[in-house]
């Protein structure tokens, strides 16, 4: 490949602050929160027009597993409660997201905890100070500049900061280093709910006058594509679409990413057509907005001082220094060869003993210091990664890391040298419990 040397050049230092989140997605909206909220001052730098990342750009249809901690309820109801919303929306549906209105209460709630955001912001590289980081490069309309920051929480989702810092990971599976499928959420209109179907999940079978719903996306639809998942909304007569599907995926591969892209907009154009023939109550469906972003399942595991496995989460296990707790979901591992679940995932089979907590020492890179993990890049093996990838999840695990931060920087001490019980004392009186 041809290299370009770079002039060295002098940028501005655009910001200076206690906190910097990386990431405006669940994880990087819980670590905003939960270091505000603990007394810090923070930034959060995302790189698209609006915070939520696949609740809001990604277009996901719910918060599903792991929905029980105060702060994705304040979320999930606050948003709910938007004036916006249609005077006669479709109700009982308060787990759904409605895109356009959860973007303008995230943005409220930043600005009622005293959150400086920064949208429309690329990081494109780290500030190191030895093996410490203490900022980030970005590029925007403002040009190239420097944010230091005394912690910075990787909320990324693919861990760009952990990885132009140097830290360690490992792509994908185990061994081989595949990745989960890659998805273009979509939602389309005209949906009769009176007669509509909804399977949510591949294990739902639903008998229609054609045949069984997931035995005719299997036979009709083009590979890779094949799997029927349909999400009730609160807009009336529209339903949120989860059936476009990406194997072979390097998520961290822009040419890739591209590539991901069209495939998917060329299965929506089969798929209308296709629901509109075999789906009861979507014989008038048209296509109404798709994501602002493939939306990516997994891409780079971090080693952390401690390995999330899937039998510590089947095992419901308590560890001493938990920062967050009662997490809940299946192994949602969907096929690494085509549509529907990964012959290791478990979905309606799913069986653990109750719910689990994420470990601080997953969070915290093996040696790269002032930088914390939060979301679906922590430490943790592909099987567990599927369960606690999940918004609500990464939420919740965003707000304990960012508590750690808020009392690293009130000690000025490194993120791993803070005593977990004060993050947990913390955590209490925020309603967050064992």
């Amino acid at each position: 490949m041809k290299t370009y040397a770079e002039p060295a050049r002098n940028i501005p230092v655009a910001a200076e602050t206690e906190v910097l989140v990386a990431g405006g997605g669940p994880a990087g909206i819980g670590a905003a929160l939960g270091a505000a909220r603990a007394g810090a001052k923070v930034m959060i730098v995302e790189q698209s027009n609006a915070l939520g990342g696949m609740a809001t750009s990604g277009m996901m249809s719910h918060w599903s597993g792991g929905s029980t901690s105060p702060l994705v309820n304040e979320i999930m109801h606050r948003a709910c409660e938007s004036r916006s919303l249609p005077k006669n929306p479709n109700e009982g549906y308060s787990w759904c997201i409605t895109h356009e209105c959860l973007k303008s209460t995230l943005l409220q709630m930043m600005d009622e905890a005293g959150v400086t955001v920064q949208l429309y912001t690329q990081i494109v590289d780290v500030i190191m100070d030895g093996n410490r980081v203490a900022g980030i490069i970005t590029e925007s309309k403002s040009g190239r500049e420097a944010i230091f920051a005394k912690v910075v929480i990787d909320a990324t989702g693919d861990g760009d900061v952990a990885a132009r810092a140097g830290a360690e990971f490992e792509l994908g599976r185990e061994g081989d280093h595949v990745c989960q499928p890659a998805t273009l959420m979509f939602r389309i209109g005209g949906v009769d709910y009176d007669r509509a179907i909804f399977p949510p999940s591949f294990e739902s079978y639903v008998d229609v006058p054609k045949g069984e719903i997931q035995a005719l996306g299997k036979s009709i639809l083009t590979h890779p594509a094949g799997h029927v998942l349909l999400y009730r909304t609160r807009i009336p007569g529209e339903v949120c679409v989860n059936m476009t599907n990406v194997i072979n995926l390097d998520a961290t591969d822009v040419r890739q990413l591209t590539e991901a892209e069209k495939l998917c907009r060329r299965q929506i154009d089969e798929m209308i057509p296709f629901l509109r023939e075999y789906a009861p109550g979507y014989e008038n469906c048209y296509l109404v907005a798709c994501a602002s972003n493939v939306g990516v399942r997994e891409t780079r595991h971090f080693k952390g001082l401690y390995t999330v496995t899937a039998e510590d989460i089947l095992e419901a296990r308590v560890f001493d220094d938990w920062i967050a707790t009662k997490n809940y979901f299946n192994f949602d591992i969907h096929s690494l060869k085509g549509p529907g679940l990964d012959e290791h995932g478990a979905q309606k089979h799913f069986r653990s003993k109750g719910a689990y907590t994420i470990p601080y020492r997953a969070c915290v890179p093996v040696r790269i210091d002032g930088l914390l993990l939060s979301g679906r890049n922590i430490s943790g093996t592909h099987k567990a990664h599927s369960n606690y990838r999940v918004m609500p999840i990464c939420l919740n695990v965003g707000q304990g890391v960012g508590t750690a931060a808020a009392v690293a920087v009130k000690e000025g001490i490194l993120p791993r040298d803070v005593d977990v019980k004060k993050v947990q004392a913390i955590l209490n009186q925020a309603g967050v419990s064992l």
